[in-house]
């Protein structure tokens, strides 16, 4: 009988335990990119330890399956004076206790809920269960009622968040008998009726959000009411790389009693160290229990003026000739005396060898990006290929919100190609690791680095899925990008099967058009350093490269005029009896210069595909007036039995 009644009090006590935690606010739907969604827990008691206890989010969707997409373990926080405690990212108000990334809570209709249990219990993908429920909320945003997942919860109603016809500007609110809801304006870590203690907020403010080293601010501090006792403050700017060695100033202030504000001068360090662009965090240390931040974690930009330039050109202003190809001896070999088909095979062979050729990760392109897309006119940005422009590497896209991003555009996109991303492309695991990849291994075009490029984030949306032809780039840009997307996609036709580049506007997967165009942009926009130079990068990472960018008139043999043609990459000419000899300016207007000359010699000028245009007799190191259109062309340049062939772009 005493065992009896011990079991009963023990299940009394594990009712009256887990009974003290609810679903108090949910706001899963704001305004513009989602990026204030929140929810707030509520304990019977104040200042209640959330030990033992895990939030759950339930995805309601065919795809979703009702099962979890996200498991927030509340073990070592504690609600506050009034029984809360807010999870929501940096950009929610009040600051919340526990941090989560923007934009993850996802609309409805899904369903949030507490478990006495662990995050580990709830895998991503796990079916939702009665089993260790505290407290569930469904909920939606004008979405039909999701039966199933509500059966598995043990819940009878869905709340519309949008019932009023205002979901980005409003919530869902507990009401005081723990059993219905009301949809109402947003009240976070506040009770939901008004009642409860006022806590004081702090709010952090600084003038600008980007300083360049050496620059001087202030930060200041303010609270909603005067301070009825002096109220001391202390806070760190260190985040990643930025430490303290990076600024003077003081992290410690005190707002007096019987006032609301209080600054401190900060000094940005002027090193002559190449750091890169790095971004301090301003976090505020724990406050006292009457006082709320009302922001924190407030990040500003150091911009790192120490940055290195290139000695090859941006692509707008390209130059030639400075990088050199870093192919191993022989790399392209295998494919003398070829031609057609033979020739496509031996290719393919090269760039696709399951025994040499590396696959990375998704995540790992974007520090393969920054690297290979680096500015040449600033080491902390990359270029943007479409709209040929440099932005800081740290504005890489990492919500839903593009603008004044970059992020990773598909030269040949995925929907088109019929490859997307796996988990284990969420992983960037760096350069040792890597997956064996071949011809057949389709899905690895996903992250190839040679048919990705860092883009605007609007102007990748903008480029969606078209065609080249369809999509030729921003209105008035100069094109420089169109010979490298060029060989991007035939690159990727040749790496991969089941990718081909065709004339027209294709509707099949596997194929990208137009090819016309694709080769005009290729022959009027040859390989430059700035595309080299990549080429070599992305060798280090995936042991192959792009044979168009190091053999350019491999196109011709392979889709243009030399189909067919037989292909000796030396082109019969002896290294021994090749002439040393610059041409500039390249890009020229019309008029060219020569260095390296001593004597007189034979200039003869030559179309892409292999039309003489004229035979010229010159000085040596003197000029020569071309009188030819726009254009891709060559100069052959002949001294006595040395020869020198040059392409030059005429603007």
């Amino acid at each position: 009988m005493k065992r009896i009644f011990t079991s009963i009090c023990f299940l009394l006590l594990f009712q009256l335990i887990t009974g003290q935690i609810v679903i108090n606010e949910l706001d899963s739907d704001t305004d513009g990119v989602d990026d204030m969604e929140f929810v707030e827990l509520k304990s019977d008691a104040p200042n209640f330890s959330l030990d033992g206890y895990v939030v759950v989010f339930f995805n309601g969707s065919d795809s979703g399956g009702n099962s979890s997409y996200l498991a927030i373990d509340l073990d070592g926080y504690v609600t506050d004076v009034n029984g809360l405690l807010l999870i929501g990212s940096t950009t929610v108000s009040p600051f919340p206790q526990l941090i989560i990334a923007a934009n993850r809570i996802q609309n409805g209709a899904d369903a949030v809920a507490v478990y006495q249990a662990d995050a580990t219990d709830f895998p991503e993908g796990t079916l939702a269960t009665h089993t260790n429920l505290i407290d569930a909320l469904m909920y939606d945003t004008s979405d039909a009622d999701d039966l199933d997942l509500m059966a598995l919860l043990g819940e009878t109603v869905q709340i519309n968040e949008n019932e009023n016809g205002n979901k980005d500007t409003e919530s869902i609110q507990l009401n005081n008998d723990e059993i219905t809801y009301t949809v109402t304006t947003p009240t976070p870590r506040q009770l939901n009726d008004g009642s409860g203690v006022v806590l004081n907020g702090i709010t952090i403010s600084v003038a600008q959000t980007q300083y360049n080293e050496g620059d001087v601010f202030d930060i200041t501090f303010t609270s909603e009411t005067n301070v009825t006792e002096d109220l001391g403050l202390t806070f760190s700017l260190n985040n990643g790389g930025f430490n303290t060695a990076d600024f003077t100033g003081s992290t410690s202030v005190t707002i007096p009693n019987g006032s609301n504000t209080i600054s401190t001068t900060i000094t940005l360090v002027d090193d002559t160290d190449d750091e890169g662009d790095e971004v301090l965090e301003i976090t505020l240390a724990a406050l006292p229990a009457s006082y709320i931040a009302l922001n924190n974690d407030i990040e500003i930009r150091v911009v790192d003026n120490d940055f290195v330039v290139a000695t090859w050109g941006i692509p707008t202003s390209p130059t030639f000739g400075s990088v050199t190809s870093t192919q191993p001896s022989g790399y392209y070999n295998s494919l003398d005396g070829l031609a057609d088909i033979n020739l496509r095979q031996a290719l393919q062979d090269i760039i696709a060898d399951p025994n040499t050729v590396r696959a990375q990760t998704y995540s790992d392109i974007i520090d393969i990006l920054k690297e290979a897309d680096q500015n040449p006119a600033n080491s902390n940005q990359v270029w943007l290929v479409y709209t040929e422009e440099g932005r800081a590497k740290l504005d890489f896209q990492t919500t839903s919100n593009s603008d004044g991003k970059w992020n990773r555009e598909h030269t040949f996109p995925r929907s088109l190609g019929g490859y997307n991303s796996i988990d284990l492309d969420d992983i960037a695991d760096g350069i040792n690791n890597y997956w064996i990849t071949e011809a057949d291994s389709l899905r690895h075009a996903n992250s190839d680095a040679h048919g990705l490029r860092a883009a605007d984030g609007p102007e990748n949306s903008s480029r969606g899925n078209q065609h080249y032809g369809q999509y030729n780039g921003p209105s008035g840009n100069s094109g420089s990008f169109k010979g490298d997307v060029a060989r991007s996609v035939l690159y990727l036709e040749i790496r991969y099967n089941g990718l081909e580049v065709v004339n027209g506007f294709p509707g099949i997967t596997g194929q990208l058009g137009d090819l016309a165009t694709l080769l005009d942009w290729h022959r009027n926009d040859p390989p430059d350093d700035f595309e080299m130079n990549r080429n070599n990068i992305i060798y280090t990472w995936q042991f192959n490269r792009n044979p168009f960018i190091d053999q350019p008139d491999l196109v011709e043999y392979i889709w243009g005029t030399k189909v067919g043609d037989t292909w000796f990459q030396s082109l019969g000419i002896d290294e021994e009896n090749t002439l040393d000899v610059q041409v500039y300016p390249n890009p020229t207007s019309n008029t060219i210069y020569f260095k390296g000359l001593l004597n007189d010699a034979i200039v003869e000028v030559f179309s892409v595909d292999g039309r003489q245009l004229s035979t010229n007799r010159i000085s040596s190191n003197t000029s020569l007036d071309l009188n030819i259109s726009k254009g891709v062309y060559l100069i052959k340049v002949t001294l006595r039995n040395r020869t020198s062939v040059l392409k030059i772009i005429v603007k």
